[in-house]
């Protein structure tokens, strides 16, 4: 290809700037076709060049140990230690003062129960009746004594007393004398854990979740599940104002195929609850026979029926022992 040159006005020839241009690239670069560049990328990708090896230039430099305390370490401990003991201190300090003392042992005595007496009184046999109440609040009766035992119910107990009476009556309860009680500054049931102050969610007055003014889960004056007063939740036991049931119709036991063979002859021994509508419940034998007579026993008084015993002019349940007798004619 030829060459131009330009001349320039001073009659002097001048070079294409293209042509210094091309002096900087690499001569492959100009005279080379195209396809052997795109060849020989090709085999660098599947066979790469091997590079000569790194020389890593750099050394480690150590590192100094930091220190957080730089030579305090002594100091912090003895301030940490004195902290600690002024806390102690402090503490001890506020537990030897009087007023709290005096808050701390009335706390103790409303919410520490000795549930002793009740054990004991569960494994003897129930004194009679029961009783509950309540003001149909949402939380459950809180825990407290009992209020005195007497004949009659006059005012029944609450956890927070009326202020200023019209007729100021101590409140209390219909049961034995010898009931079941804790030692408290406030009146609740004394086996409920709840230490906030309600009066239950029974009705009728009283304490508890039941009704009839007394406190429990029961019906009546009385305390525990049963009804009708007293306590316990079982059955009277007769005397005491409580009157004997009597026996108003009967069905006589058979006498068992073993038993007659066997020429057996004795007395049954039950015990039973005539309930408010003189009906027998709860039978249980204390002396027995054997060679299938107590199962006739039972049998046969399960369809006996009762005057049932009386308090204060009112059907109750009573607690009551009947003989049952097999004799050969």
């Amino acid at each position: 290809m030829p060459e131009h040159n330009l001349i320039g006005p001073d009659g002097v020839p001048e070079h294409n700037p293209e042509d210094h241009l091309a002096r900087l690239l690499p001569p492959s670069s100009v005279d080379r076709p195209w396809f052997l560049d795109i060849f020989s990328n090709i085999k660098d990708l599947i066979h790469p060049p091997k590079l000569p090896p790194l020389e890593l230039t750099s050394t480690p430099v150590p590192i100094h140990e930091m220190k957080v305390y730089a030579g305090n370490e002594a100091k912090a401990g003895i301030t940490s230690l004195a902290i600690h003991v002024g806390v102690i201190a402090l503490m001890l300090f506020v537990a030897s003062l009087k007023p709290v003392q005096s808050l701390v042992k009335q706390q103790l005595t409303a919410l520490e129960v000795d549930l002793r007496p009740y054990l004991a009184q569960q494994q003897k046999q129930a004194s009679g009746g029961g009783g509950g109440g309540g003001a149909r609040q949402p939380l459950n009766a809180s825990k407290g004594k009992l209020p005195k035992p007497a004949p009659r119910q006059f005012t029944p107990p609450r956890v927070d007393p009326l202020p200023d009476p019209k007729l100021p009556i101590p409140p209390s309860i219909i049961a034995p004398d010898d009931v079941p009680n804790i030692q408290a500054n406030n009146f609740g049931d004394p086996l409920s854990r709840l230490g906030i102050p309600s009066n239950g969610g029974g009705f009728g007055g009283g304490i508890g979740s039941g009704s009839g003014g007394g406190v429990g889960s029961g019906r009546g004056a009385g305390v525990g599940p049963g009804f009708g007063g007293g306590f316990g939740g079982g059955a009277y036991r007769i005397g005491g104002g409580v009157s004997a049931p009597s026996v108003l119709s009967k069905v006589e036991p058979e006498y068992s195929e073993e038993a007659r063979k066997a020429k057996w002859q004795g007395t049954v021994v039950l015990q039973l609850v005539v309930d408010d509508q003189g009906r027998p419940q709860n039978l249980k034998i204390l002396r027995s026979l054997g060679l299938g007579l107590d199962q006739k026993a039972v049998e046969a008084v399960s369809h006996w029926r009762f005057k049932p015993g009386l308090k204060d002019g009112k059907p109750v349940p009573v607690l009551a022992t009947i003989e049952v007798n097999f004799r050969l004619l």
